[in-house]
């Protein structure tokens, strides 16, 4: 897999310190699985992290805090796997993503959104992230964003105006980004999107139909 788009820095940074939305967490956390270097940058942040945190000064704490810790330790809950060990799970997806979807892709409820883009939504809540597929040849209506978004790639390819993306391929977007992507592949493009504001589209059209759609 070559990867040749990935999340920004800061994005690394602040999913590091745990500063990232559950879903834009899902996201990075899938490309993490795929990615060698990312899996490094991340873990040097949680370094700098680290030695920062060692240089604050103590503070008290309650002791029920204390007492919830223990009783985690005499449960011997599992520990969180280090960023540097990717797991799997189904359709051969980098965990979180992979233990999302169904071992039957065939299964998810795809819903329509547009002509030839169809998506199917998986968690709940702030932890919802949706896949989005789009047919050969289709187009996303061009929008901005009201906030940050996060698309990765996991099948198929599009085109925007950034460039090709391509599976595992992390388009890492702000509010001074606008786009179109379009499918460019003779397969349907899946990504799983994430996003912490709604879209803001250009055309009254897919304005009109957003409110319905969720997107």
């Amino acid at each position: 897999m070559m990867i040749r788009h990935h999340p920004n820095d800061a994005t690394l940074l602040t999913y590091a310190s745990g500063g990232l939305s559950t879903a834009l967490s899902t996201i990075v956390a899938t490309h993490l699985g795929a990615c060698p270097s990312c899996r490094a940058s991340a873990a040097r942040a949680e370094q700098i992290g680290g030695a920062l945190l060692s240089g604050v000064e103590p503070v008290d704490v309650a002791t029920s805090v204390l007492d919830r810790i223990f009783d985690r330790i005499d449960a011997g809950e599992p520990e969180q796997e280090p960023t540097t060990a990717p797991r799997f799970g189904h359709q051969g997806l980098p965990a979180p993503l992979g233990s999302l979807l169904p071992e039957d892709m065939d299964s998810l409820r795809w819903w329509p959104v547009g002509p030839g883009i169809r998506q199917a939504r998986l968690g709940e809540g702030e932890a919802a992230v949706r896949l989005l597929r789009i047919a050969p040849g289709r187009a996303v209506p061009h929008h901005s964003h009201g906030g940050h978004e996060m698309t990765m790639i996991v099948s198929g390819s599009y085109t925007d105006e950034i460039g090709r993306f391509l599976p595992g391929d992390v388009a890492d977007l702000d509010p001074d980004v606008a786009h179109q992507p379009v499918s460019d592949a003779a397969t349907d493009c899946i990504c799983v999107i994430a996003t912490d504001a709604p879209l803001e589209f250009t055309g009254w059209v897919p304005r009109l139909m957003q409110s319905l759609v969720r997107i």
